[in-house]
């Protein structure tokens, strides 16, 4: 077999895919193997949130590593939607987190108070009142149980299928090679490099990088890097196309750039299988109404359920094998939010050799000894 390249990134949804993406447009020799349609795609269930609101309550690295990223995400889109052929919907119109009843408020207000300061230089979440709520949205017909909202200035959302599209066709155009339909079996180092293996043949590549979702863990250990991960189910929904409602996207309720309201997102543990469930569509669809009672009258046209790769504490965990040092694995939950970082500041460490003392934090030695480590 004497075709080798410098990158091989396993997993093409949207960890792997902006990984490949970043390591292709720095001239790196670049393959994707990507699973087949019937993989467990966390990507399938985004929210296709840009959001920093709340994260890294307990990891501050994790919190400046998101902010980094928001940072980034303006001439990111741009290069995006170069590469899609449209613009992929980003809008960094700030975000909201509402709140229900007084008790609501007050937790979240002391949720704020514990965050602010936890990242230097950038905007700090704000609390909404409802007359506050009311002057920053004045046509936006809310709920009389709102009883206001945080708002951070810099959190938006955007398209998460065209930025998808956009990490695919950039690849293309940089010359890197994208492979559906890709299940990979093994990984060996051999003869300075590492051979892939699936049923459908092999590849080589002098770096590796496994970034697919639930099934890192099982070809993370074959190079050395162990990552504990349990699936955790999400579900979506959206509405027929109404009229502009809600100019600001919130936690679990955004209105699309064509007109559709998605409502989302469950966070269900110990389930196994993708079916959605109307008791749990039922929650979610009974807040949205409580936030935007017009709602009520919208018809639901499509749900959904995804699983989600998820770390014993929420966080993401990136590592570069200490036995094979070209070997790397990632994985995240927030993979639209920080496809910007993974673009840029993670593939260029990826292409240098070692991943930078910014991410120590992330390693997933921190679940050594743990208790609480469920492995999947």
């Amino acid at each position: 077999m004497s075709e080798i390249f410098d990158v091989a990134v396993i997993g093409g949804g949207m960890v792997g895919s902006a990984i490949a993406y970043g390591c292709a447009i720095r001239g790196a020799r670049t393959v994707l193997l990507d699973g087949a349609d019937g993989s467990l795609r966390a990507a399938r269930g985004n929210f296709g949130l840009v959001w920093s609101q709340g994260k890294g309550a307990r990891m501050p690295a994790y919190a400046a590593w998101t902010r980094a990223s928001l940072d980034r995400w303006t001439a990111f889109s741009e290069a995006m939607g170069s590469a899609a052929g449209q613009e992929i919907g980003y809008r960094r119109t700030g975000g909201l987190d509402f709140c229900l009843g007084d008790e609501d408020f007050q937790e979240r207000t002391e949720e704020v108070r514990r965050l602010h300061n936890l990242v230097a230089g950038g905007p700090e979440i704000q609390m909404l009142d409802r007359a506050e709520l009311r002057a920053l949205l004045p046509n936006t017909p809310f709920g009389p149980n709102v009883t206001g909202a945080s708002l951070m200035p810099d959190d938006g959302h955007a398209n998460p299928l065209l930025l998808l599209r956009g990490l695919h066709a950039g690849l293309h155009r940089a010359g890197a090679e994208h492979r559906p339909g890709i299940a990979v079996d093994s990984i060996v180092a051999t003869d300075g490099a590492f051979l892939i293996t699936g049923p459908t043949g092999q590849t080589r590549a002098h770096r590796v990088v496994v970034a697919s979702g639930l099934g890192t863990p099982r070809l993370a250990a074959q190079i050395g890097i162990e990552i504990p991960m349990r699936a955790v189910k999400g579900q979506n929904m959206v509405t027929e196309r109404l009229p502009p409602l809600l100019p600001m996207p919130a936690s679990a309720l955004r209105q699309t750039a064509e007109g559709v309201i998605q409502i989302g997102v469950t966070s269900e543990e110990g389930e196994t299988r993708t079916a959605t469930s109307v008791n749990h569509l039922a929650r979610m669809a009974t807040r949205a109404v409580e936030v935007l009672p017009v709602l009520k009258q919208a018809r639901i046209v499509r749900a959904w359920a995804a699983m989600r790769p998820m770390t014993p504490d929420g966080y993401p965990a990136y590592a570069q094998s200490a036995l094979y040092p070209g070997a790397f694995a990632a994985v995240c939950h927030s993979g639209v939010t920080l496809s910007a970082i993974h673009a840029s500041v993670l593939a260029e460490a990826i292409l240098a050799g070692a991943l930078p003392a910014e991410m120590a934090d992330m390693h997933p030695a921190r679940f050594e000894g743990r208790t609480d480590v469920q492995a999947h």
